[in-house]
């Protein structure tokens, strides 16, 4: 079934058996002290290989950029000792597999920070509740990156860009969306600037071109890869002129011919944050014409048309990841996907179950 989801898709360097992507899903796994990637998250991404592509769980650039308990990071010799597990562990079963890059900007606790205010766009503060180690506390608020931080913030893109290239990742995943650092520079509601990176939209995606140009410095534009949230509200982090400021995002992307971009797009019942804002992808295939790759609540059905209609190039795939680690498989035969169980409570957990104890198809029919 779905035929055309099976065909190849080139995306820079990268070549991909299938167009059905796994979308980066934080699982808080990562040992802790150090967030250092273990055997059981390379067990995990194993189980996931026939993926099209793999794009990692968002990971951590720098201790200032990481605020999720025991969301892994890059910034160490030890977490890509670790990573190389993980990658060696994909690539043995014919998997591909890029890096996550992730700061989160404001939404990282001063828990995290021994005490240090977190960073963003400007001095604003995020709605709601960080989670820590002790608990749900309140977003407390961020101090205005100066531009000697800017630079500083850059670098570090860059060494965790190094850090991936040498544990083996196949490229990297610049995470621009939901809120976190890049989406609060890019976002006229928490960007407030007045100097080169605020103010425009173009000046707002400055910061988006520093970072991608560092990353494109590492790895080659062919092997990386971009994520916007380009409609709606996330984490507090909203525009009042969405095409305008993504337009602005996608041109960034195509001067710089990065091997793919993904968009999350939430619509009005969406099972994970919703809007009627309207959907950017349309605009932002007129200008950034690399693979194209679209996520959020897509069924097999959906992603079958998308594709076919040339909507997209491929459809990312999170939440059924998660409970069908031979997606694909399953969707080739038209088999039921199996139901996340334990939701949410086993997304985010320290253990075994919910994470590495999916069947596949095949082990469920020898079972039946």
């Amino acid at each position: 079934m779905h035929e055309n989801l099976f065909q190849p898709l080139t995306m820079g360097a990268i070549d991909a058996p299938n167009r059905i992507v796994m979308a980066p899903l934080t699982r808080g796994r990562a040992d802790v002290p150090g967030v250092v990637p273990n055997p059981m998250m390379a067990t995990y991404y194993r189980q996931r290989a026939s993926a099209g592509l793999i794009i990692s769980e968002a990971t951590g650039i720098s201790v200032e950029g990481s605020g999720w308990p025991a969301a892994p990071g890059v910034w160490s010799q030890e977490q890509v000792e670790g990573w190389k597990a993980v990658t060696r562990a994909v690539h043995d079963e014919g998997g591909r597999i890029v890096l996550q890059l992730w700061h989160m900007g404001r939404l990282v606790h001063p828990d995290f920070l021994d005490g240090a205010p977190p960073v963003s766009a400007s001095a604003t503060t995020a709605p709601g509740h960080a989670h820590t180690y002790d608990g749900r506390k309140d977003y407390e608020p961020a101090r205005a990156l100066s531009i000697e931080d800017i630079a500083r913030v850059v670098e570090d893109y860059r060494k965790a860009a190094q850090n991936a290239k040498d544990a083996g990742f196949d490229g990297v995943q610049l995470h621009g969306a939901n809120g976190y650092l890049v989406d609060q520079f890019l976002r006229d509601g928490t960007n407030h600037r007045d100097d080169e990176y605020g103010g425009s939209p173009e000046n707002r995606a400055r910061f988006l071109r520093e970072v991608l140009s560092a990353l494109v410095d590492v790895w080659g534009a062919e092997r990386v890869g971009l994520r916007l949230s380009p409609n709606g509200e996330t984490q507090g982090c909203d525009d009042s002129d969405p095409a305008a400021t993504f337009a602005a995002a996608a041109n960034v992307a195509q001067s710089l011919g990065i091997a793919f971009l993904e968009l999350r797009q939430p619509g009005p019942d969406g099972t994970f944050g919703s809007t009627d804002v309207p959907k950017q992808d349309d605009l932002i295939r007129k200008i950034y014409t690399g693979p194209l790759i679209l996520n959020s609540d897509y069924s097999p059905q959906e992603a079958s048309s998308d594709v076919a209609s040339g909507r997209c190039d491929a459809v990312s795939f999170g939440r059924p990841f998660i409970s069908n680690p031979d997606l694909p498989q399953r969707i080739a035969q038209g088999a039921d996907l199996a139901p996340n169980k334990g939701v949410p409570q086993s997304w985010y957990g320290s253990g075994p179950e919910g994470y590495v104890d999916y069947p596949t198809l095949q082990e469920e029919q020898v079972s039946a």
